[in-house]
């Protein structure tokens, strides 16, 4: 298996207290949004690694380019990203208050992100993890 991609996440279901298994999540970077990274969670609720539609660029490579970017204010070396889970599909449309949950946070070059969602179908938090 290949190593860990820079941005990992994983999602839990409070209702069970279990994985959130079989979510489909994409990853964007908010300054090259045509580019964009999709993967499905495992059965540990998990994406360790994403796939790019395109195939020609990696999460790290667009962490560097992005850190010379400036963008929003943010600090020297960062940028800025998406995650979006679709929610909807794994609750059902009509059983869950947020069809998608979008979360947007900010990537430091050199370093690994871990976001843990913590799931309901009438909330969620999140956090950065280790």
């Amino acid at each position: 298996m290949a190593d860990k991609d820079p941005i990992t996440c994983h999602a839990l279901d409070t209702t069970t207290g279990r994985p959130a298994a079989g979510i489909n999540v994409t990853l964007l970077c908010l300054f090259e949004e045509s580019t964009i990274f999709r993967a499905i969670t495992n059965a540990d609720g998990r994406i360790a690694n994403w796939n790019n539609d395109a195939g020609s660029k990696k999460v790290g490579e667009l962490i560097a380019e992005g850190g010379k970017t400036e963008f929003q204010n943010l600090p020297k070396g960062s940028s800025m990203w998406k995650l979006r889970f679709e929610t909807g599909a794994y609750y059902g449309y009509e059983n869950t208050f947020f069809p998608c949950v979008e979360l947007n946070f900010a990537v430091k070059e050199g370093e690994h992100f871990h976001v843990p969602l913590l799931l309901g179908p009438y909330s969620y938090t999140t956090y950065r993890g280790s």
